[in-house]
């Protein structure tokens, strides 16, 4: 345990937590804690003589880890390999943390354009649609698309989102986080991003890419495959649905090889 010194020299050390009282701290379960410990993800600090589970600091620093690449769509066995591989524990909180903030903004915007609908709707105004969906999934990175392939195909890609239904939706992104998890289990399982397997996820991602193509008229070519990837590495916010700086690496290296065949 961590003993801390404060303003008045008083010691203030840190008390262990039950297994009990960290499932009612982040809202799970003892059960769900007991699983990752048999599993490995999380193992208490010390066990009583009562044989009760008991977890400090680095414990709770590990679980805040895990939540947050769960939030990500990351299985259990890719957060444990995410975990043993990426030890700095500050390092990848940082990204974490540009990427929660990022996500805080866009909620802000979420909930201003409700706000917005809601006060138009009960004063019998015309509703503005730019206003009304700002802050929503599909405007995250209007910016970047605009800048690096023209208002045109932002237009376009926006208009093919917004025809799709809420189920259609769910289905296009539910793609994508399987794909990030496959390229996160390839990774942690040591696979060269030029070998086969990665090179098939790889292709899936690029169809993935390309179902917009019909509505969009912009198909992905070796050159656009390239900015994708320096992008997802430049950017902290794309960086983020691959687990980190790493992750995205790993897909810009892959995209790399991939490209020379296209």
């Amino acid at each position: 345990m961590r003993n801390e010194t404060d303003a008045d020299g008083a010691v203030d050390q840190f008390v262990e937590l039950s297994i009990q009282q960290l499932a009612r701290l982040v809202g799970t379960t003892s059960r769900t804690l007991r699983h990752y410990d048999d599993i490995g993800l999380l193992k208490p600090s010390s066990i009583g003589s009562n044989g009760y589970r008991y977890y400090d600091e680095r414990a709770l620093v590990r679980l805040q880890r895990i939540l947050l690449l769960r939030e990500l769509g990351l299985g259990l066995t890719d957060i444990g390999a995410v975990l043993d591989r990426e030890t700095d524990e500050a390092t990848a909180l940082r990204h974490h943390l540009r990427w929660l903030r990022s996500e805080q903004e866009r909620l802000a915007r979420q909930a201003a354009s409700v706000e917005f609908t809601i006060d138009a709707l009960e004063r019998g105004e015309a509703i503005m649609a730019e206003k009304a969906f700002d802050g929503f999934d599909h405007t995250q990175y209007k910016q970047e698309v605009e800048e690096r392939w023209g208002k045109d195909a932002y237009a376009k890609s926006d208009a093919w989102w917004r025809s799709k239904t809420d189920e259609e939706k769910r289905a296009f992104q539910q793609q994508h986080l399987d794909i990030a998890a496959d390229y996160a289990s390839a990774r942690a399982d040591g696979v060269d991003p030029a070998d086969d397997r990665v090179q098939q996820i790889v292709r899936r991602h690029v169809d993935w890419l390309n179902l917009s193509a019909p509505a969009t008229g912009v198909t992905v070519s070796a050159q656009t495959l390239l900015g994708y990837g320096d992008m997802y590495v430049a950017d902290d916010r794309f960086a983020a649905n691959y687990g980190g700086t790493e992750g995205a690496e790993y897909v810009r290296d892959a995209f790399r090889v991939y490209a020379t065949t296209m």
